[in-house]
């Protein structure tokens, strides 16, 4: 899959973004090493603390169903210019590893990171001593 498909299973997801509050959608569409693609949206809630960014969104429904292995992830929003993923999603990318490409797009136009650009020092497993 092209990172120009993956942007536009992005941009289908951000369409059913629900966001009474901000009206700020969001899409994100998730590549595993296996070939699929599994999407999220940002689903907002009340509480705004119980919110959902559509990058967790889309890892979360990929690990739910055993996937573990992370190819590229795109991130579009409803805004006119790149939307970068949060910090707890930065943090959730790096779980699954730190070759994932994040590929951050405003209509065709995109630029690729990885986690260490976006999320210097982070935090992993190999930092938990037992």
């Amino acid at each position: 899959m092209t990172y120009r498909e993956l942007i536009e299973k992005a941009y289908e997801a951000m369409e059913f973004a629900y966001t009474p509050y901000s009206h700020f959608k969001v899409g994100a569409a998730l590549l595993t090493e296996s070939g699929k693609v599994y999407t999220g949206c940002n689903i907002e809630i009340a509480s705004f603390g119980a919110t959902n960014c559509a990058e967790r969104t889309a890892l979360f429904k990929a690990v739910s169903e055993g996937e573990h292995h992370f190819k590229a992830i795109a991130v579009v929003s409803s805004s006119r210019d790149f939307t970068y993923p949060c910090g707890i999603c930065r943090q959730a990318i790096v779980e699954f590893g730190k070759d994932i490409d994040i590929i951050v797009a405003k209509e065709y136009d995109y630029e690729v990171y990885k986690i260490d650009d976006l999320l210097p020092k982070s935090f992993t497993s190999i930092d938990i001593k037992y």
